[in-house]
């Protein structure tokens, strides 16, 4: 795949000593997508919907500390049945906090991972929106080891970016 963006940019080289006005430039879609304001309310978006799971999370694990605290305290003087049962019960908690934590882990990566398709939907789509209304013949994004100033134009996508999010 690299030989084939090398071969191409040197095709693109060439032609561009043919036509020397050849237009070129870089975006650094990691730092778009750090910075875009899209991306704080994809993040307020998903603490919202997962901090109710999350806090059940934080007590549940606390009932279980509480649970094997009084185990430690208590167990001298509790009947063999009753610490068997409260150790039962222990560990039953534990791995329905497990299954919990997996489920919950899960979910928020699936949400997570459609807020970011979203939004790179959407900084793709400034991207080519830039690219003709300043006539770029070609924006790179990835591999580029290195980009004169002048040709990046990611802080123009993160202004694009922030006026289509009002």
């Amino acid at each position: 795949m690299k030989s084939r963006i090398s071969f191409f940019l040197m095709l693109m080289l060439a032609a561009g000593f043919a036509q020397a006005d050849l237009k070129i430039g870089f975006v650094n879609i990691a730092k778009v997508l750090e910075k875009a304001p899209q991306a704080a309310k994809a993040k307020s978006r998903l603490e919202t919907e997962f901090k109710p799971r999350d806090q059940e999370l934080v007590n549940q694990q606390k009932e279980i500390k509480t649970m094997e605290e009084r185990l430690t305290r208590d167990s001298a003087v509790m009947g063999e049945s009753e610490r068997r049962n409260l150790e039962k019960e222990i560990m039953d908690k534990k791995r329905e906090a497990v299954r919990k934590q997996q489920e919950f882990s899960e979910d928020f990566n699936m949400r997570r991972n459609e807020e970011l398709g979203n939004l790179q939907k959407r900084i793709v789509e400034a991207v080519r929106q830039l690219a003709k209304e300043e006539s770029f013949d070609l924006l790179l994004t990835e591999g580029v080891i290195y980009s004169n100033d002048e040709i990046d134009v990611t802080s123009r996508i993160q202004q694009k970016l922030e006026t289509v999010a009002q």
